[in-house]
């Protein structure tokens, strides 16, 4: 690694950025949990909920189109 100038990661770092950039591509929750092998999705969303800010803006905005489809 030193010879090749590549920054030392964890085998964690590895971990996190790949459940990180699945949520941050709208990969659902669930399947996050599957891909990491927790045992539940609380774990999941605990660890990694701050990867999905714009989470709370895409339901509202999910909920603005199905009103007005309603009309």
């Amino acid at each position: 690694m030193q010879q090749s100038g590549v920054r030392r990661i964890r085998f964690h770092d590895l971990r996190h950025t790949c459940a990180s950039l699945l949520l941050a591509q709208g990969v659902s929750p669930r399947v996050v949990m599957d891909v990491l092998g927790h045992s539940q999705l609380s774990i999941t969303m605990d660890l990694y909920s701050h990867v999905m800010p714009s989470a709370l803006r895409d339901a509202a905005d999910a909920m603005d189109r199905a009103l007005n489809k309603a009309r």
